[in-house]
C-alpha cells in the first residue's frame, strides 16, 4: 500500500499551470491571508506584482474606481477593481487611472468572491512566486539576545521602539 504522503508530494505540482482560473484562485488564497497575517508586507507584494503581470499579459482587467470602504485620517480615498476570471480584487490605484477609469461609488456588498477550498497558502505562494518571480526573504527573529557580561538583554524589535 503507497503512503498518502508520498503520493501527495508527487501530484502537488501538477496543476500550477499559470492559468487564469489558477493565478485568480491563488491571488484570492494569498490577499485573504494577508489581512490576517502577522507579517503581510510580502504577501500583499504578491498579490500586487501578480495582478500587475495578468493586467499586462490581458488576464485581467480593471473595471473601476471604488471608495474605500474605511479611509485613512478621516480622508476619502479610492481603489481599482481588477476582474481576474470569477475573482474581484482592490489594489491601490496609480495616477493614470483616475484619468482613465470611471468611478462606481461604493463597494457593492451583494457580490461575494467564490470560496476556494482546494488550495493551500503554500501552493498559493508557490504559484504566484513561481510567476512574479519575486523571491520572499526570510524573516529574522524580532527578538535577539545579547549577553553582555553575563547579563541577558532583551532587544526589542523595530515596530515596538
Amino acid at each position: 500500500m503507497k503512503s498518502k504522503r508520498k503520493r501527495y508530494q508527487n501530484d502537488r505540482h501538477i496543476d500550477l499551470e499559470f492559468t487564469v482560473e489558477n493565478l485568480s484562485k491563488a491571488i484570492f488564497v494569498v490577499n485573504k491571508h494577508a489581512k490576517t497575517a502577522v507579517e503581510p508586507k510580502f504577501l500583499y507584494e504578491l498579490k500586487k506584482k501578480a495582478l500587475e503581470k495578468m493586467l499586462e499579459e490581458g488576464k485581467a482587467k480593471k473595471l473601476g474606481l471604488h471608495f474605500v470602504r474605511t479611509p485613512k485620517f478621516s480622508i476619502q480615498s479610492s481603489t481599482v477593481l481588477i476582474s481576474c476570471g470569477a475573482y474581484l480584487f482592490h489594489l491601490p490605484p496609480k495616477k493614470e487611472d483616475f484619468q482613465k477609469l470611471k468611478h462606481l461609488g461604493h463597494l457593492n456588498d451583494d457580490y461575494r468572491n467564490p470560496k476556494t477550498t482546494n488550495l493551500s497558502l503554500n501552493r498559493a505562494k508557490a504559484l504566484l512566486i513561481a510567476y512574479t518571480g519575486l523571491k520572499e526573504t526570510k524573516q529574522t527573529n524580532p527578538f535577539f539576545f545579547q549577553h553582555l557580561n553575563s547579563n541577558i538583554i532583551i532587544t526589542k524589535s523595530y515596530r515596538e521602539r
